[in-house]
């Protein structure tokens, strides 16, 4: 039987870019909220189930797939991944009712984790690793240009063919990615096999997704027992690693106190980040009297920073330590966030805009050096683990901003209206005070960071 032909490096990236191109592209989504709360006759709140749905699935479930992919071969996952994805973002756009549209979101979050578990692992291992940072850059670029790119596209899909495009658009995207995945090399031979840890991954699904659950119970007080059964889960977890021979991660590497509040950094930024594709759609449709195309063009100026930020990082890591730029994003992250919360009810949307890109070149240039320093960590042999770490990390911020965002704005929002304050002023005051508060957890992450390593030296670390 003739051998299917390998495709060259650059296409090889390319065909890996095109199937992780439609993750990004859920921001299209985003720009639907409205027109979806309308459709399905929702309140406010009951949008961010189209966020958790998604995105709690696949951040339980990352981890797990990256260290299948280190075990099968990440080709495969990829190309599991990439066909779940075409038959997902059909089944939203079909779907008649809201549960059915979340159990579709629950089946395109599989499909999300099959594929970013692994793309990371297939780019860096088309090149050498001494350019292991410019590639990550440009993988790091994609989530920026997509997300760019869905916010821009979204405008115009729902405008004219209304919410359903947003999901339908992106079917022949995962399905070609499929097909010419077929391409890329497939699995070295190894050395012994090894067992998949299934009790371990269990665990640590029941984990992420009790704490994410938790999360979203608090503003109803139901938030405890999910996190009970987090800490439970998360606590049988650690104890099988550490007996378990062929771990899902080795838990090892986070007794480096830098590299485990990097990652907690990790959560933070994009936690932060959030707030622009949460509350910002609103803010422009509310306050600054934006149509939806208007207001897919201003949601993508934040997306365009990440996407301009990312190559230029990947450039400078082999020059700059990845610390330094990590310190650079997160400062810029909260100095966007912060400023972004001053505007007020007569917006100016060129300076909106402006530090809408400052957040989002800030999230570039953390995010980049996070990979690098991530992918130098864990072995290399456990490269799909490294990129799934950094993938997860950023999905449990996202979600945690999805809830945390949300209830902060609902409860400031609400209290303004009980003191008397106009429903569109309790609406800014809300949005103003969660985004600074949001800017304050990156700068947290940091002085522990900077306090760690000063206590370091102090002990002739």
């Amino acid at each position: 039987m003739k051998p299917a032909r390998v495709l060259p490096p650059a296409l090889g990236v390319a065909v890996v870019l095109l199937g992780t191109l439609v993750v990004p592209f859920d921001s299209a989504v985003n720009v639907a909220f409205p027109a979806i709360i309308r459709a399905f006759a929702l309140p406010i709140p009951a949008i961010q189930w189209v966020v958790i749905a998604y995105t709690l699935t696949y951040a339980a479930l990352m981890l797990v797939f990256g260290r299948l992919g280190d075990m099968l071969g990440h080709r495969r996952v990829f190309l599991l991944g990439s066909a779940c994805s075409a038959v997902a973002f059909l089944g939203c756009a079909a779907a008649p009712s809201y549960p059915l549209l979340l159990a579709a979101r629950v089946a395109q979050g599989v499909g999300a984790a099959l594929a970013l578990s692994c793309g990371p692992a297939l780019v860096t291992g088309l090149y050498p690793e001494s350019q292991r940072a410019r590639i990550l850059g440009l993988y790091t670029m994609v989530f920026g240009a997509g997300g760019a790119a869905g916010s821009l596209l979204a405008g115009v899909l729902v405008a004219r063919f209304g919410w359903p495009a947003v999901f339908w658009f992106r079917a022949p995207l995962s399905l070609a990615a499929f097909v010419l995945a077929w391409g890329l090399p497939a699995a070295a031979p190894g050395g012994p096999r090894e067992s998949f840890d299934a009790a371990g991954a269990a665990l640590l699904v029941l984990a992420i997704a009790a704490l994410l659950f938790g999360l979203n119970r608090l503003q109803m007080g139901l938030a405890l027992p999910f996190f009970a059964i987090s800490g439970m889960a998360g606590f049988g977890f650690v104890l099988r690693e550490r007996r378990a021979a062929f771990p899902i991660i080795d838990l090892r590497c986070f007794r480096e106190t830098d590299f485990a509040l990097l990652n907690l950094g990790n959560v933070a930024v994009s936690l932060t980040g959030f707030s622009v594709p949460l509350l910002a759609p609103f803010f422009l449709v509310r306050v600054a009297g934006l149509t939806a195309p208007q207001e897919g063009l201003m949601l993508a100026v934040a997306s365009l920073g990440t996407a301009l930020a990312a190559p230029v990082a990947g450039r400078m890591a082999g020059n700059v330590p990845p610390r330094r730029l990590v310190v650079a994003g997160a400062v810029a992250t909260a100095v966007g966030q912060v400023l972004m919360s001053t505007t007020g009810a007569s917006p100016d949307l060129l300076v909106f805009g402006a530090w809408m890109f400052v957040q989002g070149a800030g999230l570039g240039l953390f995010q980049v050096a996070y990979f690098e320093i991530a992918a130098a960590t864990l072995p290399r042999d456990q490269r799909g683990v490294a990129g799934s770490l950094v993938m997860m990390t950023r999905t449990l911020g996202i979600v945690a901003g999805a809830t945390v965002l949300m209830l902060g704005f609902q409860t400031l929002r609400v209290r303004a209206v009980a003191a008397g304050v106009a429903d569109d002023a309790a609406f800014l005051a809300g949005f103003q005070h969660v985004y600074r508060l949001a800017a304050l957890l990156p700068v947290a992450v940091l002085v522990a960071m900077g306090l760690s390593r000063a206590s370091g030296r102090g002990r002739g670390a």
